[in-house]
């Protein structure tokens, strides 16, 4: 399967937008009652949002919204489309801010994450003769437990490196000549200082594919890590509540592209909720399909 939205034009980008949307409106609307409380404030029917750009009329969700739910409706909120026996995985936040916010999925839901994740393997060039390393806790936050899975699901050899010391760490990727190396982009530095610390040689990797922190895509901390490696970076970037959402590709390294068949994204003037103009600073606006 080839990374859906670069099989496609712009207009027929628009008409999958526009046919996702659609649908899920129809699924959610009027069982979820979070998004039913929305529409019903906002002065809204399901019939007035019938296009991609209609979303404007639609009300901000803020992740301080969502915990304000769950306080009030603990300890999932408000926002579940079908009875709670339907949901099978449970992840939350890492509660750096506050409390954590905790998030449910169903089948169908993990199974469009691991989707987002297969394209973003295939525009990083990752495939069935790769070996991935793991480097993250394996615990409640969602980190790469989606990239996880879609990666076993490509066939590629999936190493679980959570719980252990820098320093197993380092022996399990020469052991097993990882090609593939996915932790945070400050883990990857880390890495990297205790194994010219302790002379460790001998490494296989290729790619790095960072997350959780802007370093991917600042170019000081982007060349520290490859050089470091030897190793191209890729960066991308997710939230629990929305999904893996973008992804960066080869001919712009830096350069994090939208997967725009399973995202509407919108720049937005935050203070007026209105379209920023080309070419001016907007806040990004994301609405999962």
């Amino acid at each position: 399967m080839q990374p859906e939205a670069a099989c496609r034009s712009r207009s027929e980008l628009a008409q999958v937008q526009r046919d996702r949307l659609s649908a899920m409106l129809d699924a959610i609307l009027p069982a979820n009652p979070f998004v039913a409380r929305k529409f019903v404030e906002a002065g809204l029917k399901r019939s007035d949002i019938r296009e991609p750009s209609d979303l404007a009329r639609v009300s901000f969700t803020t992740k301080a919204e969502l915990s304000a739910d769950q306080e009030k409706h603990p300890p999932y909120g408000t926002a579940l489309t079908f009875p709670r026996e339907r949901y099978s995985r449970l992840h939350q936040t890492s509660g750096t801010h506050g409390s954590p916010l905790r998030w449910i999925d169903t089948p169908e839901s993990w199974n469009w994450m691991l989707d987002n994740w297969t394209q973003m393997f295939e525009i990083a060039g990752v495939g069935a003769r790769d070996r991935l390393f793991f480097a993250f806790s394996f615990g409640p936050f969602l980190g790469f437990w989606t990239a996880f899975e879609a990666a076993s699901r490509l066939g590629c050899l999936c190493i679980p490196a959570g719980g252990l010391s820098s320093l197993a760490r380092l022996r399990m990727l020469i052991e097993n000549q990882a090609t593939v190396l996915l932790c945070t982009p400050t883990y990857a530095l880390h890495l990297a200082r205790v194994a010219q610390e302790n002379a460790a040689r001998g490494f296989a990797l290729e790619k790095i594919i960072v997350a959780g922190e802007p370093g991917g895509s600042i170019p000081a901390t982007r060349a520290r890590i490859e050089l470091a490696w030897n190793a191209r970076v890729f960066d991308h970037y997710g939230m629990t509540e929305i999904g893996p959402a973008a992804i960066e590709c080869p001919e712009n390294p830096a350069g994090l592209h939208i997967l725009e068949a399973d995202f509407i994204a919108e720049i937005v003037d935050p203070a007026s909720g209105v379209a920023s103009p080309p070419g001016q600073v907007g806040e990004l606006v994301l609405t999962n399909l």
